[in-house]
Protein backbone atom coordinates (compact mmCIF):
# COMPACT_ATOMS: atom_id res chain seq x y z
CA UNK A 1 0.00 0.00 0.00
CA UNK A 2 1.27 3.41 -0.82
CA UNK A 3 1.86 5.63 2.06
CA UNK A 4 3.63 8.65 0.27
CA UNK A 5 1.06 11.69 -0.23
CA UNK A 6 0.54 13.92 -3.25
CA UNK A 7 3.00 16.68 -3.23
CA UNK A 8 -0.54 19.04 -4.37
CA UNK A 9 -1.42 18.03 -0.04
CA UNK A 10 1.84 20.23 1.05
CA UNK A 11 0.48 23.18 -1.35
CA UNK A 12 -2.81 23.13 0.20
CA UNK A 13 -1.82 22.49 3.80
CA UNK A 14 0.25 25.81 3.13
CA UNK A 15 -2.76 28.00 1.79
CA UNK A 16 -5.39 26.13 4.55
CA UNK A 17 -2.64 27.50 7.11
CA UNK A 18 -3.00 31.27 6.02
CA UNK A 19 -6.00 31.15 5.59
CA UNK A 20 -6.60 29.84 9.34
CA UNK A 21 -3.95 32.24 10.57
CA UNK A 22 -7.19 34.88 9.36
CA UNK A 23 -9.90 33.28 10.49
CA UNK A 24 -8.38 32.42 13.90
CA UNK A 25 -6.37 35.93 14.35
CA UNK A 26 -10.01 37.57 13.96
CA UNK A 27 -11.93 34.74 15.72
CA UNK A 28 -9.59 35.35 19.00
CA UNK A 29 -10.77 39.08 19.10
CA UNK A 30 -13.86 39.25 17.96
CA UNK A 31 -15.83 38.73 21.56
CA UNK A 32 -12.90 40.63 23.27
CA UNK A 33 -13.08 43.40 20.61
CA UNK A 34 -16.90 43.62 21.29
CA UNK A 35 -16.87 43.60 24.83
CA UNK A 36 -14.35 46.21 25.39
CA UNK A 37 -13.91 48.50 22.35
CA UNK A 38 -18.00 48.84 21.65
CA UNK A 39 -18.90 48.14 25.15
CA UNK A 40 -21.70 45.23 24.37
CA UNK A 41 -22.94 42.73 26.97
CA UNK A 42 -21.76 39.37 26.78
CA UNK A 43 -25.15 38.07 25.96
CA UNK A 44 -24.93 40.71 22.46
CA UNK A 45 -21.10 39.75 21.68
CA UNK A 46 -21.84 35.88 22.09
CA UNK A 47 -25.19 36.59 19.80
CA UNK A 48 -23.04 37.82 17.25
CA UNK A 49 -20.41 35.47 17.73
CA UNK A 50 -22.84 32.57 16.92
CA UNK A 51 -24.30 34.26 13.86
CA UNK A 52 -20.70 34.69 12.15
CA UNK A 53 -19.14 31.18 13.17
CA UNK A 54 -22.64 29.81 11.88
CA UNK A 55 -23.04 31.64 8.84
CA UNK A 56 -19.49 30.80 7.56
CA UNK A 57 -20.02 27.23 7.58
CA UNK A 58 -23.51 27.74 5.98
CA UNK A 59 -22.41 29.65 3.07
CA UNK A 60 -20.20 26.76 1.83
CA UNK A 61 -22.81 25.35 0.30
CA UNK A 62 -23.19 28.34 -1.89
CA UNK A 63 -19.58 28.42 -2.30
CA UNK A 64 -19.65 24.64 -3.44
CA UNK A 65 -22.81 25.22 -5.98
CA UNK A 66 -21.05 27.85 -8.03
CA UNK A 67 -17.51 25.34 -7.74
CA UNK A 68 -19.64 22.40 -9.09
CA UNK A 69 -21.63 24.06 -11.75
CA UNK A 70 -19.81 27.12 -13.10
CA UNK A 71 -16.44 28.11 -11.71
CA UNK A 72 -14.29 25.18 -10.72
CA UNK A 73 -12.92 25.40 -7.36
CA UNK A 74 -9.66 27.18 -8.21
CA UNK A 75 -11.34 30.42 -9.20
CA UNK A 76 -13.85 30.05 -5.71
CA UNK A 77 -10.99 29.39 -3.49
CA UNK A 78 -9.04 32.92 -4.98
CA UNK A 79 -11.85 34.93 -5.13
CA UNK A 80 -12.76 33.31 -1.23
CA UNK A 81 -9.19 34.44 -0.32
CA UNK A 82 -9.37 37.86 -1.42
CA UNK A 83 -12.93 38.93 -0.36
CA UNK A 84 -11.68 37.30 3.18
CA UNK A 85 -8.81 39.41 3.04
CA UNK A 86 -10.78 42.90 2.04
CA UNK A 87 -12.82 41.87 5.27
CA UNK A 88 -10.13 41.68 7.64
CA UNK A 89 -8.73 45.55 6.29
CA UNK A 90 -12.70 47.05 6.31
CA UNK A 91 -11.93 45.57 10.04
CA UNK A 92 -8.37 47.25 10.62
CA UNK A 93 -10.33 50.94 9.96
CA UNK A 94 -12.95 50.24 12.56
CA UNK A 95 -11.25 51.43 15.50
CA UNK A 96 -10.15 54.81 14.15
CA UNK A 97 -13.84 55.59 13.02
CA UNK A 98 -15.73 53.60 15.66
CA UNK A 99 -17.87 53.00 12.83
CA UNK A 100 -20.50 49.75 13.77
CA UNK A 101 -21.60 50.04 10.04
CA UNK A 102 -18.21 49.41 8.90
CA UNK A 103 -17.57 46.05 11.60
CA UNK A 104 -21.03 44.62 10.22
CA UNK A 105 -19.53 44.96 6.48
CA UNK A 106 -16.23 43.51 7.37
CA UNK A 107 -17.76 40.84 8.92
CA UNK A 108 -19.86 40.10 6.05
CA UNK A 109 -17.22 40.19 3.95
CA UNK A 110 -15.59 37.64 5.77
CA UNK A 111 -18.74 35.51 5.82
CA UNK A 112 -18.68 35.31 1.77
CA UNK A 113 -15.06 34.61 1.30
CA UNK A 114 -14.74 31.62 3.96
CA UNK A 115 -18.17 30.63 1.78
CA UNK A 116 -16.40 30.49 -1.41
CA UNK A 117 -12.82 29.29 -0.15
CA UNK A 118 -13.90 26.33 2.52
CA UNK A 119 -15.92 23.63 0.66
CA UNK A 120 -13.52 24.05 -1.80
CA UNK A 121 -10.15 23.36 -0.91
CA UNK A 122 -11.56 20.50 1.12
CA UNK A 123 -13.19 18.55 -1.76
CA UNK A 124 -9.31 19.38 -3.54
CA UNK A 125 -7.49 17.53 -0.89
CA UNK A 126 -10.07 14.72 -1.39
CA UNK A 127 -9.46 14.53 -5.24
CA UNK A 128 -5.63 14.57 -4.57
CA UNK A 129 -6.77 10.32 -3.88
CA UNK A 130 -8.67 7.56 -5.58
CA UNK A 131 -11.89 7.74 -4.28
CA UNK A 132 -11.27 4.30 -1.87
CA UNK A 133 -7.34 5.09 -1.07
CA UNK A 134 -6.63 4.08 2.36
CA UNK A 135 -4.35 7.17 2.62
CA UNK A 136 -7.11 9.44 1.76
CA UNK A 137 -8.10 9.72 6.42
CA UNK A 138 -4.14 10.21 6.61
CA UNK A 139 -3.76 12.90 4.51
CA UNK A 140 -6.82 14.66 5.73
CA UNK A 141 -5.28 14.80 8.90
CA UNK A 142 -1.71 16.04 7.92
CA UNK A 143 -4.34 18.84 5.91
CA UNK A 144 -5.79 19.62 9.51
CA UNK A 145 -2.34 20.07 10.44
CA UNK A 146 -1.86 23.23 8.14
CA UNK A 147 -5.35 24.20 9.55
CA UNK A 148 -4.12 23.93 13.11
CA UNK A 149 -0.22 25.62 12.14
CA UNK A 150 -2.24 28.87 11.32
CA UNK A 151 -4.44 28.68 13.89
CA UNK A 152 -1.57 27.84 16.27
CA UNK A 153 0.35 30.96 15.63
CA UNK A 154 -2.49 33.69 14.94
CA UNK A 155 -3.84 34.11 18.25
CA UNK A 156 -0.14 34.65 19.45
CA UNK A 157 -0.03 37.49 16.58
CA UNK A 158 -3.44 38.92 16.14
CA UNK A 159 -4.05 38.33 19.18
CA UNK A 160 -0.72 40.22 20.91
CA UNK A 161 -1.33 42.94 18.59
CA UNK A 162 -4.68 43.29 18.98
CA UNK A 163 -5.29 43.30 23.23
CA UNK A 164 -1.33 44.95 23.98
CA UNK A 165 -1.05 47.08 21.46
CA UNK A 166 -4.05 48.39 19.33
CA UNK A 167 -6.88 46.55 18.37
CA UNK A 168 -6.71 47.94 14.11
CA UNK A 169 -3.42 45.56 14.02
CA UNK A 170 -4.46 42.59 14.94
CA UNK A 171 -7.19 43.02 12.35
CA UNK A 172 -4.67 43.99 9.87
CA UNK A 173 -2.19 41.20 10.52
CA UNK A 174 -4.89 38.56 10.07
CA UNK A 175 -5.77 40.59 6.30
CA UNK A 176 -1.95 39.91 5.47
CA UNK A 177 -1.94 36.56 6.40
CA UNK A 178 -4.89 35.67 4.28
CA UNK A 179 -3.09 38.12 1.23
CA UNK A 180 -0.12 35.34 1.40
CA UNK A 181 -2.09 32.63 1.42
CA UNK A 182 -3.79 33.78 -2.01
CA UNK A 183 -0.10 34.42 -3.24
CA UNK A 184 0.93 30.89 -2.60
CA UNK A 185 -2.31 29.59 -4.41
CA UNK A 186 -2.06 31.73 -7.35
CA UNK A 187 1.81 30.62 -7.45
CA UNK A 188 1.89 27.18 -7.17
CA UNK A 189 -1.80 25.95 -8.26
CA UNK A 190 -0.46 25.07 -12.03
CA UNK A 191 2.97 23.28 -10.77
CA UNK A 192 1.47 21.22 -7.96
CA UNK A 193 -1.80 20.65 -8.93
CA UNK A 194 -1.76 20.56 -12.66
CA UNK A 195 -5.47 20.67 -13.74
CA UNK A 196 -6.81 19.79 -10.57
CA UNK A 197 -9.65 21.93 -10.01
CA UNK A 198 -9.55 24.52 -13.12
CA UNK A 199 -13.07 23.12 -14.22
CA UNK A 200 -16.35 22.87 -12.37
CA UNK A 201 -17.13 19.01 -12.05
CA UNK A 202 -20.59 19.27 -13.77
CA UNK A 203 -20.67 22.60 -16.16
CA UNK A 204 -24.10 24.04 -16.44
CA UNK A 205 -23.68 23.52 -20.48
CA UNK A 206 -23.62 19.89 -19.84
CA UNK A 207 -25.78 18.75 -18.07
CA UNK A 208 -28.40 17.93 -20.11
CA UNK A 209 -26.36 15.64 -22.47
CA UNK A 210 -23.73 14.36 -20.35
CA UNK A 211 -23.60 11.62 -17.29
CA UNK A 212 -24.39 13.76 -14.69
CA UNK A 213 -28.06 13.90 -15.79
CA UNK A 214 -28.45 10.30 -14.71
CA UNK A 215 -30.71 9.70 -11.66
CA UNK A 216 -28.19 8.80 -8.48
CA UNK A 217 -28.66 5.06 -7.68
CA UNK A 218 -29.92 4.15 -4.83
CA UNK A 219 -26.47 3.17 -3.12
CA UNK A 220 -25.26 6.83 -4.24
CA UNK A 221 -29.01 7.90 -2.44
CA UNK A 222 -27.61 6.05 0.72
CA UNK A 223 -24.26 7.07 0.81
CA UNK A 224 -25.43 10.73 0.99
CA UNK A 225 -27.94 10.16 3.18
CA UNK A 226 -25.54 9.08 6.03
CA UNK A 227 -23.46 12.27 4.99
CA UNK A 228 -26.39 14.45 6.79
CA UNK A 229 -26.91 11.92 9.41
CA UNK A 230 -23.20 12.02 10.69
CA UNK A 231 -23.65 15.58 9.84
CA UNK A 232 -26.32 15.60 12.66
CA UNK A 233 -24.26 14.16 15.33
CA UNK A 234 -21.25 17.01 14.57
CA UNK A 235 -23.69 19.51 15.63
CA UNK A 236 -23.28 18.50 19.23
CA UNK A 237 -19.38 18.02 18.65
CA UNK A 238 -19.05 21.38 17.41
CA UNK A 239 -21.47 23.09 19.54
CA UNK A 240 -19.49 22.12 22.68
CA UNK A 241 -16.37 22.63 20.71
CA UNK A 242 -16.73 26.29 19.45
CA UNK A 243 -17.09 27.70 23.33
CA UNK A 244 -13.37 27.96 22.81
CA UNK A 245 -13.25 31.36 21.27
CA UNK A 246 -15.74 32.94 23.39
CA UNK A 247 -16.69 31.01 27.24
CA UNK A 248 -13.77 29.64 27.15
CA UNK A 249 -12.14 32.53 26.20
CA UNK A 250 -14.28 34.82 29.20
CA UNK A 251 -12.92 32.00 31.83
CA UNK A 252 -9.64 32.65 30.59
CA UNK A 253 -10.00 36.21 30.99
CA UNK A 254 -12.09 36.35 34.20
CA UNK A 255 -11.25 32.87 36.32
CA UNK A 256 -7.82 32.39 35.24
CA UNK A 257 -4.52 33.57 36.51
CA UNK A 258 -2.76 34.18 33.59
CA UNK A 259 0.46 35.93 35.48
CA UNK A 260 3.48 34.19 34.89
CA UNK A 261 5.61 34.29 38.20
CA UNK A 262 9.21 34.37 36.99
CA UNK A 263 8.61 37.42 35.04
CA UNK A 264 5.87 39.28 35.99
CA UNK A 265 3.94 39.07 33.31
CA UNK A 266 0.18 38.50 32.19
CA UNK A 267 -0.59 36.17 28.98
CA UNK A 268 -3.60 37.76 26.85
CA UNK A 269 -6.42 35.60 26.94
CA UNK A 270 -6.60 35.18 23.39
CA UNK A 271 -3.54 32.87 23.79
CA UNK A 272 -5.49 30.18 25.14
CA UNK A 273 -7.53 29.39 21.94
CA UNK A 274 -3.73 28.83 20.43
CA UNK A 275 -3.69 25.61 23.08
CA UNK A 276 -6.10 23.39 20.93
CA UNK A 277 -3.84 24.06 17.60
CA UNK A 278 -0.94 23.27 19.28
CA UNK A 279 -2.27 19.73 20.92
CA UNK A 280 -3.07 19.72 16.90
CA UNK A 281 0.66 19.84 15.54
CA UNK A 282 1.77 17.66 18.14
CA UNK A 283 -0.72 14.56 17.80
CA UNK A 284 -2.17 15.05 14.41
CA UNK A 285 0.99 12.95 12.78
CA UNK A 286 0.64 10.53 15.22
CA UNK A 287 -3.47 9.92 14.12
CA UNK A 288 -2.33 10.20 10.41
CA UNK A 289 0.41 7.37 11.17
CA UNK A 290 -2.45 5.34 13.72
CA UNK A 291 -5.00 5.27 11.08
CA UNK A 292 -2.41 4.25 8.38
CA UNK A 293 -1.05 1.43 10.68
CA UNK A 294 -4.57 0.56 11.84
CA UNK A 295 -5.85 -0.18 8.38
CA UNK A 296 -2.67 -2.41 7.20
CA UNK A 297 -3.55 -4.45 10.21
CA UNK A 298 -6.87 -4.52 8.86
CA UNK A 299 -7.75 -3.39 12.65
CA UNK A 300 -9.05 0.44 11.33
CA UNK A 301 -11.91 1.91 13.45
CA UNK A 302 -15.38 2.70 11.26
CA UNK A 303 -15.93 6.29 10.60
CA UNK A 304 -18.95 5.90 12.84
CA UNK A 305 -16.85 4.35 15.94
CA UNK A 306 -14.07 7.29 15.58
CA UNK A 307 -16.43 9.87 15.99
CA UNK A 308 -18.02 8.16 19.24
CA UNK A 309 -14.53 8.22 20.24
CA UNK A 310 -14.60 11.74 19.46
CA UNK A 311 -17.93 12.72 21.34
CA UNK A 312 -16.57 11.13 24.48
CA UNK A 313 -13.17 12.78 24.72
CA UNK A 314 -14.66 16.41 23.96
CA UNK A 315 -16.79 15.36 27.07
CA UNK A 316 -13.97 14.79 29.38
CA UNK A 317 -12.85 18.21 28.41
CA UNK A 318 -15.94 20.20 29.30
CA UNK A 319 -15.89 17.38 32.96
CA UNK A 320 -12.56 19.18 33.56
CA UNK A 321 -13.80 22.92 32.75
CA UNK A 322 -16.80 22.13 35.34
CA UNK A 323 -14.18 20.81 37.95
CA UNK A 324 -12.39 24.13 37.14
CA UNK A 325 -15.34 26.66 37.98
CA UNK A 326 -16.29 24.87 40.82
CA UNK A 327 -12.50 25.65 41.88
CA UNK A 328 -13.29 29.34 41.04
CA UNK A 329 -16.14 29.17 42.63
CA UNK A 330 -14.79 28.09 45.75
CA UNK A 331 -11.21 29.40 46.24
CA UNK A 332 -10.88 32.07 43.41
CA UNK A 333 -8.76 32.58 39.71
CA UNK A 334 -7.70 29.05 38.75
CA UNK A 335 -4.36 27.97 37.50
CA UNK A 336 -3.54 27.79 33.87
CA UNK A 337 -3.44 24.04 33.98
CA UNK A 338 -6.71 23.43 34.17
CA UNK A 339 -7.70 25.12 30.43
CA UNK A 340 -4.62 23.08 29.20
CA UNK A 341 -6.06 20.20 30.75
CA UNK A 342 -9.30 20.74 29.07
CA UNK A 343 -7.99 21.71 25.62
CA UNK A 344 -5.62 18.26 25.45
CA UNK A 345 -9.12 16.29 25.55
CA UNK A 346 -11.20 18.79 23.08
CA UNK A 347 -7.82 18.35 20.77
CA UNK A 348 -7.84 14.08 21.29
CA UNK A 349 -11.72 14.22 20.40
CA UNK A 350 -11.32 17.14 17.21
CA UNK A 351 -8.61 14.35 15.32
CA UNK A 352 -11.25 11.21 15.84
CA UNK A 353 -14.12 13.57 14.52
CA UNK A 354 -13.01 16.42 12.10
CA UNK A 355 -10.83 15.52 9.61
CA UNK A 356 -12.11 11.92 9.14
CA UNK A 357 -15.13 13.80 8.80
CA UNK A 358 -13.57 15.74 6.11
CA UNK A 359 -12.61 12.56 4.15
CA UNK A 360 -15.89 10.81 5.03
CA UNK A 361 -17.74 13.56 2.69
CA UNK A 362 -14.94 12.91 -0.19
CA UNK A 363 -15.68 9.55 0.28
CA UNK A 364 -19.38 8.83 -0.03
CA UNK A 365 -20.26 12.03 -2.24
CA UNK A 366 -21.21 11.37 -5.78
CA UNK A 367 -18.42 13.41 -8.43
CA UNK A 368 -20.80 15.59 -9.55
CA UNK A 369 -21.63 16.95 -6.08
CA UNK A 370 -18.72 16.97 -4.45
CA UNK A 371 -18.19 20.45 -3.65
CA UNK A 372 -21.71 21.17 -2.86
CA UNK A 373 -21.73 18.27 -0.39
CA UNK A 374 -19.06 19.52 1.33
CA UNK A 375 -21.12 22.67 1.59
CA UNK A 376 -24.05 20.99 3.25
CA UNK A 377 -21.42 18.87 5.62
CA UNK A 378 -20.85 22.36 6.72
CA UNK A 379 -24.49 23.41 7.30
CA UNK A 380 -24.19 21.48 10.28
CA UNK A 381 -21.14 23.56 11.64
CA UNK A 382 -23.94 26.33 11.18
CA UNK A 383 -26.35 25.01 13.27
CA UNK A 384 -23.98 24.18 15.72
CA UNK A 385 -21.89 27.67 15.80
CA UNK A 386 -25.13 29.50 15.79
CA UNK A 387 -26.41 27.21 19.11
CA UNK A 388 -23.36 27.31 21.10
CA UNK A 389 -23.49 31.25 20.20
CA UNK A 390 -26.57 31.72 21.59
CA UNK A 391 -25.02 29.33 24.33
CA UNK A 392 -22.12 31.42 25.47
CA UNK A 393 -24.37 34.77 25.40
CA UNK A 394 -25.59 32.96 28.65
CA UNK A 395 -22.64 32.70 30.33
CA UNK A 396 -22.79 35.19 33.07
CA UNK A 397 -26.44 34.41 33.91
CA UNK A 398 -25.87 30.36 34.83
CA UNK A 399 -23.55 28.84 37.03
CA UNK A 400 -20.58 27.78 35.49
CA UNK A 401 -20.66 24.60 36.97
CA UNK A 402 -23.91 23.59 35.08
CA UNK A 403 -22.80 25.72 32.30
CA UNK A 404 -20.04 23.43 31.81
CA UNK A 405 -22.07 20.39 32.52
CA UNK A 406 -24.29 20.53 29.38
CA UNK A 407 -21.92 20.42 26.86
CA UNK A 408 -21.03 16.68 28.70
CA UNK A 409 -24.45 15.85 28.84
CA UNK A 410 -25.12 16.55 25.24
CA UNK A 411 -21.58 15.28 23.59
CA UNK A 412 -22.28 12.10 25.96
CA UNK A 413 -26.16 11.78 24.53
CA UNK A 414 -25.02 11.75 21.10
CA UNK A 415 -22.50 9.00 21.63
CA UNK A 416 -24.48 6.69 23.00
CA UNK A 417 -27.09 6.76 20.07
CA UNK A 418 -24.20 6.63 17.61
CA UNK A 419 -22.91 3.82 19.38
CA UNK A 420 -26.32 1.97 19.25
CA UNK A 421 -26.81 3.56 15.25
CA UNK A 422 -23.32 2.78 13.98
CA UNK A 423 -23.75 -0.82 12.30
CA UNK A 424 -26.89 0.65 10.55
CA UNK A 425 -25.08 3.51 9.76
CA UNK A 426 -22.07 1.09 8.49
CA UNK A 427 -24.83 -0.49 6.17
CA UNK A 428 -25.54 2.11 4.39
CA UNK A 429 -22.03 3.90 3.83
CA UNK A 430 -21.62 0.28 0.99
CA UNK A 431 -17.88 -0.63 1.62
CA UNK A 432 -16.72 2.53 2.52
CA UNK A 433 -14.94 2.61 5.94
Amino acid sequence: MKTKHPKGLYLLFSVEMWERFSFYGMLALLVLFMKKFFGWSTETAGNIYGWYIGLVFLTPILGGYLADRFFGPNKCIMAGALTIAAGQFVLFSVPFTSSVTSFYIGVALLIIGNGLFKSNISVLVGNLYPKDDPRKDAGFTIFYMGINLGAAIAPIVCGYLGEKVAWEWGFFAAGIGMIIGFLTFLLGKKKYLGNLGEHPASPKAKISSSEDNKPLTKIEKQRMAVIFIMGFFVIFFWFAFKQNGASLTLFASESTNRILPLINWEVPASWFVSLNAVFILIFAPIFSRLWIKLAEDKKEPSTPAKFVWGLTLLAFGFVVMAVAAYVNYKFGKVGVLWLTGSYLFLTLGELCLSPVGLSLVTKLSPARYASMLMGAWFLANFVANKLAGQFAGMYDKINHVKFFMFPVATALGAALLLLVLRKYIKRWMHGVH
